[in-house]
């Protein structure tokens, strides 16, 4: 029986984070593992609500007050099996998922702060690890059939998982040198650590999963030799066009770069791959443009290369530090300020400004950005800025780097000789039952659905998967996600 008055005998609390001087100073997680005591109390706060709103809050329907009420009675290898039951990888969600659970939490209702569900789930993988808890699972008798997964990220590899665990033998292609797509080399150490990726590759191979890394399909294996060699093919290549902004007098000049150019390049340096990156930022002005989770990982790998200073930019208005509960009653995903781990080892953050021109210092290069405040009014559900007169002014920058999101998954000879389409947002268009307009190639993650989070690609990666078993006359169903129809997270 979970204790009802947790909440009010233990307050919020996270581990304390690596020290700046020293977290800075190499590529490590910025959180270490915390004490059985501090997550034994957080789960305590959880008061297994009669209609726990968390599960409408988590694409994959995460059985959270399950796990919260094991992980306080101490039965770690229970806990661990109820977070599975619904989470191929609890490793990568409890460390990069924004937790749209803990927006829902029931403990909103009141004002009072949520569940740390986020930690609590990192911590229930992380003990399972430890305990050797996480092992290959029994698959089922092999069914003759062979299924593709184009993509190994998230989507990719929860698919993966389930299809082969099903029976089906699974082969997974990627174009880069090593597993994990944007897990792998798009996402900075100091968040995840490429352990927790090669350990889960380790228990995917056992479970009977063949990898094929440096297979550029549609160019180093035709589309019609992949579907020769296969039953069926889930596309799962992501969503890697970044957004740019070619109109913008100076986008040409050198020091102006995308930002996952920048990213990429890090951590190949950091996994021994490269010796040196072609964007450092050592020493330099840095101006990062773009508010979000992207830039904010920039603005972590600029520390830790010693960049000279850093700012980076929002167009919109610093946003209030607590939820607005006219604006956004519970429980929504509440417009409030996210600070980041990178935000406190340095940088500065400015709001309502945009970008008017990227200043040469006359040899090509980039010596400033020079930009304006502005004010954002919506009309009929539009976004208006409005420039503000005499605010103009620039700032040093030596390197540039966009961060202003993903405009869908990039052009790819695969598509047209599968002869799929993609709509407006520069997604594969599907149909209900996951299938493109070509029969047998399905699709999912931020390749069906724009760029979005992690905890959503799994989750399409599951619903997929069970859509392909269908297809394939697999007998009984696979295991899809509880909330498939979850609320997606307000764009603002």
């Amino acid at each position: 029986m979970p204790d009802p008055n947790g909440f009010l005998r233990y307050g919020r609390q996270l581990p304390a984070r690596r020290p700046v001087p020293v977290r800075i100073k190499d590529w490590r997680e910025v959180y270490p593992p915390a004490s059985d005591q501090l997550i034994t109390e957080q789960a305590t706060r959880c008061m297994d609500c009669g209609i726990p709103f968390c599960h409408d809050g988590c694409p994959l329907g995460n059985r959270i007050p399950d796990w919260n009420d094991l992980v306080r009675t101490g039965n770690w290898a229970a806990a661990i099996s109820s977070l599975h039951a619904t989470n191929n990888f609890p490793e990568f969600t409890g460390r990069l998922c924004p937790a749209p659970c803990e927006a829902a939490c029931v403990l909103g209702i009141g004002g009072v702060d949520p569940v740390a569900i986020k930690q609590v789930e990192v911590e229930i993988i992380n003990r399972a690890f430890d305990l050797d808890l996480v092992t290959p699972q029994q698959v089922g008798e092999p069914t003759g059939k062979r299924v593709a997964v184009v993509g190994s990220g998230p989507a990719g590899l929860a698919a993966a998982q389930q299809l082969a665990r099903a029976g089906h033998a699974v082969t997974v292609y990627e174009r880069d040198d090593a597993i994990g797509g944007l897990l792998r080399y798009g996402i900075p150490d100091f968040k995840l650590e490429k352990e927790h990726i090669d350990r889960r590759m380790a228990q995917l191979t056992a479970e009977g999963v063949q990898f094929r890394t440096g297979v550029n399909v549609g160019v180093d294996i035709t589309a019609e030799a992949l579907r020769a060699e296969h039953d069926a093919v889930l596309l799962a290549c992501g969503a890697l066009a970044g957004r740019d902004t070619p109109a913008t007098p100076g986008r040409q000049l050198r020091g102006v770069h995308q930002a996952m150019a920048h990213l990429v390049a890090a951590n190949r340096v950091v996994s021994g791959l490269a010796t040196s990156t072609p964007i450092d930022a050592a020493g330099k002005h840095v101006v990062i443009i773009g508010g979000g989770d992207t830039g904010a990982d920039c603005l972590g790998v600029a520390h830790r290369q010693g960049a000279a200073g850093v700012h980076q930019l929002d167009l919109y208005p610093e946003p209030p530090h607590s939820r607005d509960a006219d604006r956004d009653p519970w429980p929504t995903w509440p417009w409030v300020l996210r600070n980041y781990p990178a935000h406190e080892e340095g940088g500065e953050r400015v709001f309502a400004v945009a970008v008017q021109e990227f200043v040469d210092d006359g040899t090509g290069q980039v010596r400033a950005v020079r930009i304006a405040e502005v004010t954002v009014e919506k009309v009929d559900g539009r976004r208006i800025l409005t420039l503000v007169p005499g605010s103009e002014r620039e700032l040093p920058a030596d390197l540039v780097l966009l961060a202003i999101g993903f405009d869908g998954t990039e052009e790819q000879p695969l598509l047209d000789q599968l002869g799929v389409t993609r709509n407006a947002r520069g997604a594969v268009d599907s149909r209900p039952d996951w299938q493109t307009g070509t029969d047998g190639v399905f699709v999912a993650g931020d390749m069906h659905r724009g760029a979005s989070l992690i905890v959503w690609a799994i989750a399409e990666g599951r619903a997929a998967a069970a859509a392909i078993h269908t297809y394939l006359g697999g007998a009984g169903e696979l295991p899809a996600p509880v909330n498939p129809a979850s609320r997606p997270l307000a764009v603002r």
